[in-house]
């Protein structure tokens, strides 16, 4: 191999090392987007490790206290009316929204992916089937979708998870449909059709690896998104029942007691608050730092 090649080849590797880095630095530059970062690590590891440092457990009951104000008694949080651990509540409340938010994710991208991907690669009568029912489906409002369905449902974690999956797969299938067609008259993507590539290993292979960044963003939103939703049903009564804690059914017993114990709707309000905020920071300084117009 000549000098000239194996230099081309050193710097065709060092390419993608030296995007990857460019952004990397620019997600760093976001304050907000590292701020949010910092933040959902922090969710993670008190919802997660939190509960396993503390006396008392979630059904624990303390019959004495009921009602005990915040930082007055060993229940750092409070107590709600029948005497439970505010903050441990907060923390078991916490797996449950947040584990939802991350499984509905995962499931909404990978079928708005595949319905994307088929829709931008095919074109034609497959797309047009297939973007008009996701047009179908955005003209209704996801509460609603999601008040409807979980009415004939008995909640439930799995149950709250796919429902919410279900009705929020529609904004990744429409950016990826968009980045397909986009990709798909690339010189890289007609060389690998004329060599002989599968659809699926031309979809796989070669056009979605490329449409990661897109994915990555309206993910990282999705997951805000999930938690909204289930705060949203759980707080309306359609979503995680009692005992099972949620942010969002800690609210919705917490109304009754707005005047009499005001933290116990304070905190789960608090929580759903900074973990939306932060999943949406964190998506808009995705969006910035693979943004390969940035570049230049």
């Amino acid at each position: 191999m000549s000098h000239a090649a194996i230099q081309a080849d050193v710097a065709a590797s060092g390419e993608p090392v030296l995007q990857r880095n460019r952004a990397i630095d620019r997600f760093m530059r976001h304050k907000l987007a590292v701020a949010g970062m910092a933040m959902i690590a922090f969710l993670l590891m008190v919802c997660f490790i939190g509960p396993l440092l503390l006396p008392f457990d979630d059904l624990f009951i303390d019959i004495k206290h009921r009602f005990a104000p915040p930082f007055v008694s060993v229940h750092v949080l409070g107590t709600d009316p029948l005497g439970r651990d505010h903050l441990a509540r907060l923390m078991m409340a916490g797996r449950i929204s947040l584990s939802i938010g991350f499984a509905a994710m995962l499931m909404a991208v990978v079928l708005g992916t595949v319905v994307g991907a088929v829709a931008g690669y095919y074109g034609g009568v497959i797309g047009a089937v297939l973007m008009r029912l996701v047009d179908a489906m955005l003209c209704f409002p996801s509460i609603f979708l999601i008040l409807a369905i979980a009415a004939f449902i008995h909640p439930g974690v799995v149950s709250i998870t796919i429902i919410i999956a279900l009705t929020s797969w529609m904004e990744v299938a429409r950016v990826v449909e968009g980045q397909m067609k986009s990709l798909r008259e690339r010189d890289f993507a007609v060389a690998a059709e004329l060599m002989g590539g599968t659809d699926r290993y031309i979809i796989f292979r070669e056009l979605l690896p490329n449409a990661v960044g897109p994915i990555v963003v309206a993910a990282t939103l999705n997951v805000a998104n999930a938690i909204l939703m289930e705060s949203y049903i759980s707080f309306l009564g359609y979503g995680i029942q009692p005992p099972t804690p949620s942010w969002g059914n800690m609210l919705n017993n917490a109304q009754q007691y707005l005047e009499r114990a005001p933290w116990l709707a304070i905190f789960p309000g608090l929580a759903i608050t900074i973990a939306v905020t932060s999943f949406n920071f964190i998506g808009d300084g995705l969006r910035d730092a693979l943004d390969p117009r940035l570049d230049h």
